[in-house]
């Protein structure tokens, strides 16, 4: 049991209906980490890469050129690597205090936090992605052309299963080679060390756009 001011959290029992009830304790509670086991990161791949796919071969069809294609489909991808940060910094870590603030963001993220090695809360569940597969549809809809509308999209969910994948990997995946190490004590920093900084996942590059890249170690003392 973990005890926040006056209310006992049992981990014996379901925890989304009782996480609101800490109030203010709830963000000290989340992101003291419990550590599990499980796995079912292959469904993203699976489900989601055909789908980038047809899309991809839909604007083919429609009669853009493969050089315009891969143009947007790399543009999607950087579109996503914005949508990654934004959506990590300042929705998955919102502040919360109500029950209800408190619930729905445990479920959004917190759990991820509190589990953080727990591979079932590493991935996003993909019925929710498909609801929210619709707006960015149509927001793309309104700012692109109908033939290059299912290339952009093509890209931006192929950045999100790059994002899904390479998340999984960074919690479990041992790198070897200098760039991934790197970019797993990145993220691990970011649950473990500080973490109102570091939202990248994928790259740190609109942590450094933005300004909240953590200093290192090494950094922090030489001040």
């Amino acid at each position: 049991m973990v005890v926040a001011q006056e209310f006992t959290v049992d981990l014996n029992k379901p925890l989304v209906f009782q996480v609101g009830h800490l109030g203010e304790a709830y963000q000290e509670w989340v992101h003291q980490p419990i550590f599990l086991t499980l796995t079912v990161w292959w469904a993203i791949p699976v489900i989601w890469l055909p789908v980038v796919c047809w899309c991809i071969s839909m604007s083919i069809r429609m009669g853009q050129t493969l050089p315009h294609v891969a143009l947007m489909v790399l543009f999607g991808i950087f579109v996503w690597t914005l949508l990654e940060y934004t959506l990590h910094r300042f929705l998955f870590h919102i502040k919360t205090r109500s029950y209800w603030g408190n619930t729905i963001h445990y479920l959004l993220h917190g759990c991820h936090h509190k589990h953080p090695m727990d591979g079932l809360r590493l991935v996003f569940p993909p019925a929710a992605t498909a609801v929210l597969l619709l707006p960015f549809w149509k927001v793309l809809s309104l700012v692109s052309t109908p033939t290059t509308t299912p290339a952009l999209f093509g890209g931006g969910l192929l950045g999100y299963v790059m994002y899904d994948v390479t998340h999984y990997y960074l919690h479990h995946g041992q790198p070897s080679s200098e760039v991934p190490k790197n970019l797993k004590k990145y993220h691990l920093n970011h649950h473990f060390r500080i973490q109102n900084k570091g939202f990248g996942i994928t790259s740190s590059l609109w942590d450094r756009v933005f300004g909240t890249l953590p200093q290192t170690k090494a950094a922090e003392k030489s001040k």
